[in-house]
């Protein structure tokens, strides 16, 4: 199957700002795309200055400096997909932390948006004499964060963590992804927060706009597995953008100064076959641009000098 992909944002910016982006494709689904990725940045001062790298989560990310005024980013592309549904291994077992390859163990620690230690009291409270080690407990922990937190766009904000989750119970994909990890530490099982697309494929479609999505991943049996909280089905079209310890780490935009987010439009859909990423992208009807709300936002980091 194809998936076609893209977003358009704009900002205003109030001074010469240095901007990272964490909105390409992840090398991993490189070889599925159907042309090589092209990022329109306007205007053409900023475009020109645009530079991309290899971050040390594994991603490919840009960077640039937007000058004052108005900036937009826009990404179009179709994704070859395998159409299945997220892989289900009820066998995975969890490894003894001292038998971890060296390259998940970053991934038990505590980081900005994850208090391991805040929360491994519950974590072990809430898991540890209820399951068993392995796939089990990682989907009761998102059985868990399924059923007890709930979702709304008006919950989001750019500071909440996995403790404030925890106590508030309210939150978007992203802060269901946050707590998820959070417990998955705690409980002696590496994760690690992802980003990406995620349509309306084999689900009803949603009446929200299209956003960005966030999962995880939790390390076990000898490998990476997909989990999701938020939506806590085995989902299809996943098209992943990055990964890292948390939201802080890829994080949409990461701007080094004021640059306000004004207008945002993500889309995912499936479509007959490659050559539709030679066409220009219609929205569904009432579907278009959209000022930023309040869950594009808590995507964005803004670092004032």
């Amino acid at each position: 199957m194809w998936i076609r992909i893209g977003y358009d944002m704009t900002f205003t910016v109030a001074s010469p700002t240095p901007m990272l982006l964490a909105t390409f494709v992840h090398p991993s689904r490189a070889a599925d795309l159907a042309r090589p990725e092209r990022l329109v940045v306007e205007p053409e001062e900023a475009a020109a200055g645009l530079r991309t790298f290899t971050d040390g989560f594994g991603n490919h990310c840009g960077r640039l400096l937007a000058p004052r005024g108005a900036l937009r980013l826009h990404y179009d592309n179709v994704v070859r997909d395998d159409g299945a549904p997220d892989p289900v291994h009820e066998g995975a077992a969890q490894h003894p932390v001292d038998e971890l390859p060296d390259e998940a163990l970053p991934f038990l620690l505590a980081s900005r948006y994850c208090e391991v230690d805040l929360l491994s009291q519950a974590a072990w409270d809430l898991f540890g004499n209820t399951t068993a080690p392995g796939w089990g407990r990682v989907a009761a922990i998102c059985d868990w964060v399924h059923g007890h937190v709930t979702f709304g766009y008006e919950y989001a904000r750019p500071t909440k963590t996995a403790l404030d989750v925890y106590n508030e119970r309210q939150g978007v994909c992203r802060d269901f992804t946050h707590l998820a990890v959070t417990l998955c530490r705690c409980m002696n099982i590496p994760a690690r927060y992802c980003n990406g697309y995620l349509g309306d494929i084999g689900v009803p479609p949603s009446a929200a706009p299209m956003d960005f999505n966030a999962w995880f991943e939790a390390y076990l049996g000898g490998r990476w597995h997909t989990f999701d909280a938020r939506h806590n089905v085995r989902r299809v079209g996943r098209v992943l953008i990055a990964r890292g310890r948390d939201a802080t780490d890829i994080a949409m935009t990461t701007a080094f100064g004021p640059a306000n987010l004004q207008t945002f439009e993500v889309y995912t859909e499936q479509v007959d076959g490659p050559g539709e990423a030679e066409a220009p992208h219609r929205a569904p009807a009432g579907a278009g641009a959209r000022d930023a709300a309040p869950e594009a936002e808590a995507e964005q980091a803004v670092i004032q000098h």
